[in-house]
Parts: structure tokens; C-alpha cells; sequence
């Protein structure tokens, strides 16, 4: 597959699902290591190698229709790699490592799984909306298919063993990217902390760890999968997504409500300086369509669609700019690119 073909389809999980005006996307992580072989963090370059060559061959062979798509990392193009992680098939830290690995994906790209990255084998499965469930059963299913042909290490006391302590057990990683203008507006996001910390749920920016909630979005996720099944792991967690969507939509309620001509003024505002901005960065974008999505769901806003946006979220992102351009160029150029993109599309509706 030619890699740079992606920009011209429209990932699976961004057409939108159910509660999708405050919850963007589902996904569930499972985390494995192979039976007999030191872990990433402390194996050799050659223990590495024979891993990724291990694992490379089981996905290439796995009985998936229609089969899945490989891709060796170690001396891809850095553009490239940016691609993939804008697109969420691979993590920053597996696009940023120096050795051997490689992620495979599906046409659709709702499961992805990442070789070598933290552990051996990282199964993502992704769903558009609150649809954690089906994220899960997703990821169980192909965890199943992988576990007839690779041993993966277990203890009977302790469960999967994982390289981070907090994914030992059942290796589940479970979140929901929620999308939080209102609380943002509404200077309650130390409340949405709270919820947090009360249902032992993290919170973290729009590519996970260490990064922030760029354009209003956000990951809420479970903390440790130690002592706990996998069906409470998904309950907690789209538990707390539910309570923080209620407190979503009562803060966007509440800024039409407290000031209704403003409210509206400020995301028609928001809807002219994308369509009529000659440059503008990768930044602003996320922010302007953050607050024009929100016009869209309390339907203040018309004259475009929930799939327009979600187009312009992905595609004028830097990667994507950069290969849907076919060349490098810095970022006064690309906001320029940018600027005439969104112009275009958004007078298509």
C-alpha cells in the first residue's frame, strides 16, 4: 500500500456514532508481550528485530478480509510517521523510537496494532461515538486470533504482564475522546478533573500522555487494569464519559442561555474567520472548528455538516497538509495552504 493514499479516505471512526456530539470516538488498547522474550525496554536490538520479524509474519497471515496492511517504521519518513499519528494508528511513542517496529491496520482502520512500541503487541480497536463495547469486542476477537499462533506472557496471579505496572492484569486500556468546549467556555474543566479523580479515571490530551486538550478535545481513560475484569473497566469508563457529557451540554446550555445573542454571535464569528482567513495555523483551526462544531450539535449554527468537519480536523493537520501538497514546506506556507483548504471545503458544505 502506498501510505500517502491515506489522506484520500475518511477514517471509520470519525463518520460519527452514538452521543457523538460530546463523545468523538471509542477505543480500547490491549497491551501483550511474547512469551520467552525480554521486554522492548530491556531486550537488544537483535532480540527486538527477531520480535518485530516474529509478529510481522503472524498479522501479514492473520485470517482478516481484506487482509491487513504492514508498515515497517525504523527508516520511514518522519512525514510519514506524522501521518499515521494523525490518523491514531500509532502512538508518539512509537512514532519517535529509534529501533525495529511496525504497526499493521485494516482498510477501515478501526483496529491497528503496534509492534514493538511499549510492549510487543498493542491492539487498538477504534469506534466512532460512545461505542465502547463494540470497541472491546473489537479488540477481544482479534487478541483471540493472535493468541492460537503467539504465547503471550501470563502469570496466574497476576494476569497479562505488561512493561507499565498499570496495564498489568488485563493489559485493557479503555477511552472515550470527548470533545469539552463548553466546559472550557464555562471555566469548569477543574470539575471535569474532579470527575476524574473520583471514578479513578485519567485525563489527558487529544494523542494521550504527556500532550493537552488541543482544540477543546480530550481522553478519559481507566488507570490500572490490576484486580479488575474487563467489563468493569469499560463500565467505569463509560461511566464517567456519561457524566461528564450531562456536564457538557449544561454548560453549553447555560452560555446560550446567559447571554443567547453573544453565544451565537461568537460561533457565527468563529464559522466567517475560518471561511475568509488567508493563513492560518494548524492551532487556530482546531479552536475555530471546535467552537463550530459545537454551533453545529446545539444547532445554532447550518449550512455545513458534522462530516465536513471532521474531514477538516484530519486533513489540515501537518502531515496530512504536507501530503495532500506532495512536498516539505514550513509552517508560513502551510498556513497559507491551510487557509485556502478550509475555504474550499467549507463552500462545498
Amino acid at each position: 500500500m502506498i501510505l500517502t493514499n491515506l489522506k484520500d479516505r475518511l477514517v471509520e471512526w470519525l463518520k460519527g456514532g452514538p452521543e457523538g456530539d460530546v463523545a468523538v470516538s471509542s477505543r480500547v488498547r490491549l497491551a501483550r508481550n511474547v512469551a520467552g522474550h525480554p521486554f522492548v525496554g530491556w531486550a537488544s536490538d537483535k532480540q527486538k528485530a527477531a520480535v518485530e520479524v516474529l509478529l510481522r509474519n503472524v498479522l501479514l497471515s492473520a485470517d482478516v478480509t481484506p487482509p491487513l496492511t504492514y508498515v515497517e517504521l525504523h527508516g520511514l519518513d518522519d512525514i510519514l510517521k506524522d501521518l499515521l499519528l494523525e490518523r491514531r494508528l500509532i502512538s508518539h511513542q512509537h512514532a519517535e523510537a529509534d529501533w525495529v517496529r511496525g504497526v499493521a491496520f485494516d482498510h477501515d482502520e478501526q483496529l491497528s496494532v503496534m509492534v514493538n512500541e511499549e510492549d510487543h503487541v498493542c491492539i487498538q480497536s477504534i469506534r466512532g461515538g460512545l461505542q465502547l463495547e463494540e470497541a472491546y469486542r473489537g479488540a477481544d476477537r482479534f487478541d483471540d486470533l493472535l493468541a492460537e499462533r503467539v504465547p503471550f506472557a501470563y502469570s496466574a496471579q497476576y494476569g497479562y504482564l505488561t512493561a507499565c505496572p498499570t496495564n498489568v492484569g488485563t493489559g485493557l486500556r479503555a477511552s472515550v475522546m470527548l470533545h469539552l468546549p463548553g466546559l472550557t467556555m464555562t471555566h469548569r474543566m477543574d470539575q471535569v478533573i474532579k470527575v476524574a479523580e473520583r471514578k479513578r479515571l485519567s485525563l489527558r490530551g487529544i494523542y494521550g500522555e504527556g500532550t493537552h486538550g488541543a482544540g477543546d478535545f480530550y481522553q478519559i481513560s481507566n488507570r490500572a487494569s490490576l484486580g479488575v475484569c474487563e467489563e468493569e473497566v469499560i463500565e467505569s469508563v463509560a461511566a464517567g464519559t456519561s457524566r461528564l457529557t450531562e456536564m457538557e451540554r449544561r454548560a453549553r446550555s447555560d452560555l446560550c442561555s446567559n447571554d443567547p445573542d453573544g453565544f451565537r454571535e461568537h460561533l457565527r464569528m468563529a464559522f466567517h474567520m475560518l471561511s475568509c482567513a488567508n493563513s492560518i495555523s494548524s492551532q487556530e483551526t482546531l479552536s475555530l472548528l471546535s467552537q463550530v462544531r459545537m454551533g453545529l450539535a446545539m444547532s445554532v449554527l447550518s449550512g455545513t455538516r458534522f462530516e465536513t468537519l471532521n474531514i477538516l480536523f484530519l486533513l489540515t493537520l501537518p502531515a496530512h497538509l504536507q501530503t495532500m501538497e506532495g512536498r516539505v514546506v514550513d509552517s508560513s506556507i502551510r498556513n497559507e495552504l491551510r487557509a485556502d483548504y478550509v475555504k474550499r471545503i467549507l463552500a462545498s458544505g
